[in-house]
This record gives C-alpha cells, structure tokens and sequence, in this order.
C-alpha cells in the first residue's frame, strides 16, 4: 500500500464505489479461459482454426469498439463473435454465434475468484454502514451474473453499469448516477479500480472522489492517484484507521 495524498484518508469514506474487472477478481485468466473455450467450440462447429479464430476475433473486437465508441455494446462478446464468424467467411450463423458467447462465459465465469480479502473488505464496509457500489463497464445481465457467482450481490448496495449509464468510464455518467442512486452524499467519496484513464481520471474529474488504484505489485504514481495497493489486506488496514 502506498499513499500518494496521505491526508485524504484520514476520515472514513460516506461511501465506497468499486471497479469490478480486475479490480476485485483477476480478468486475464478468466478471459485466457473463455477464449480457449470458444476457439475450440469454433473448430468444432466450423473448422476454423485456433489461429484464425483469434485473428478474426481480434479484427472483429477492433473493428466494432471503433464503430460504436465507449458505449457498453462495445464489449459485447455475441457481437464480438457474430463479427468473427463473418470475417472467418461464413454468413450469419446464429446458433454458432449463440453458442459460442456462452461457452465463452461458462468458461470465464467457472475461473472467476475474488482476490484475497476482497470479500473481507466489503463486509467491513457493510459493518461500518458504508454503502458500496459497483461501477462498471459493459452490459448489465453479465455483470450481474459475475456479482452473484462471486458472492457480492449481497454485500453491495447498488449497481451501475455503463448500459445503464450509457457511456463507459472515464465519462461522467457512471460515476454521477452512482451518487445519485445514493440519494447524495456528505463526506469523503472513495473510488476503487485497476485503470488510471477510466477509473482514477474519469472519478477524480467527475465526483472529486479519493481514488484507490488496485495494481499487480508495487506502487504507481499519478496525479489523479491518492493511493495504490496490491492487496485488499491492505486496504482493509487503511480503512480501519479511518476515523468516523
């Protein structure tokens, strides 16, 4: 844990927003996971290799995030994999399509794990009566689908996604309906994430939030930064040496 703004913690947070990708369980392997899944099922349904199914994925993924622009559809993998299929040279398959985007989550969802003490870490929120919320990218039946297999939909309060919002960190939207669905809120609001550009800038500029950057080892230094920490045990100290 390293405190970039020490003094931004010391009263406790009025409330806490979270990240969910990577910031409160590990997204590269259940996404390694997934795609394993789906090439395979892939060369099953139409021979399509390993190597060119990544390929077309790849394309297709650059492709549609370049058309439709930071909105929640932009990480949609059936359209990511209706796109693969059509650049792998077959016209619309809809079984396929369907097939491959749950084979893809089955897998995904089956290698998702909280990291250590992250659930800890929620249920002192919940003890200390601090409301948590989620704010996340992405569309919102997959996100909820990931808080219940991971055990949080019970130990955060609200949800925001970026469909709901309707456009994706770092803009303002997310963040402000966050506070909204809150019904406000006086004091200190703190904000949890893996990504400088979309969660530390985007909270920072739109709600003035204390950012916390979750990270793999070490320290990062950013203005819009107050703190970086590579285990939730750590956070759990910083937030008991909060006063109210």
């Amino acid at each position: 844990m390293k405190l970039h703004n020490a003094d931004l913690f010391a009263q406790r947070p009025a409330a806490v927003l979270l990240d969910l990708d990577n910031t409160l369980y590990a997204y590269a392997p259940c996404n390694a996971a997934g795609m394993a899944a789906a090439a395979e099922l892939a060369y099953s349904l139409h021979g399509i290799s390993a190597a060119d199914f990544m390929q077309c994925f790849n394309d297709a993924r650059a492709e549609l995030k370049a058309r439709l622009g930071p909105v929640a559809a932009s990480h949609s993998r059936l359209l990511y994999f209706q796109r693969t299929i059509e650049r792998a040279g077959f016209a619309s398959q809809p079984f396929a399509v369907l097939q491959l985007e749950q084979a893809f989550w089955r897998a995904y969802l089956d290698a998702a794990v909280l990291f250590p003490h992250a659930l800890d870490f929620l249920d002192d929120l919940r003890i200390a009566g601090v409301p948590a919320v989620i704010v996340t990218d992405l569309t919102a039946q997959i996100q909820l689908r990931k808080m219940i297999l991971l055990g949080i939909d019970k130990m955060v309060d609200w949800l925001v996604t970026s469909e709901e919002s309707g456009a994706d960190k770092p803009a303002a939207l997310g963040f402000e309906l966050a506070l909204a669905k809150l019904g406000g809120v006086e004091g200190p609001v703190w904000f949890i994430g893996d990504s400088i550009d979309g969660d530390m800038v985007g909270a920072k500029a739109a709600i003035d939030a204390v950012t916390l950057l979750k990270v793999d080892r070490g320290a990062v230094s950013h203005p819009a930064v107050d703190a970086s920490f590579s285990d939730f045990a750590a956070l759990r100290r910083l937030f008991a040496r909060t006063s109210l």
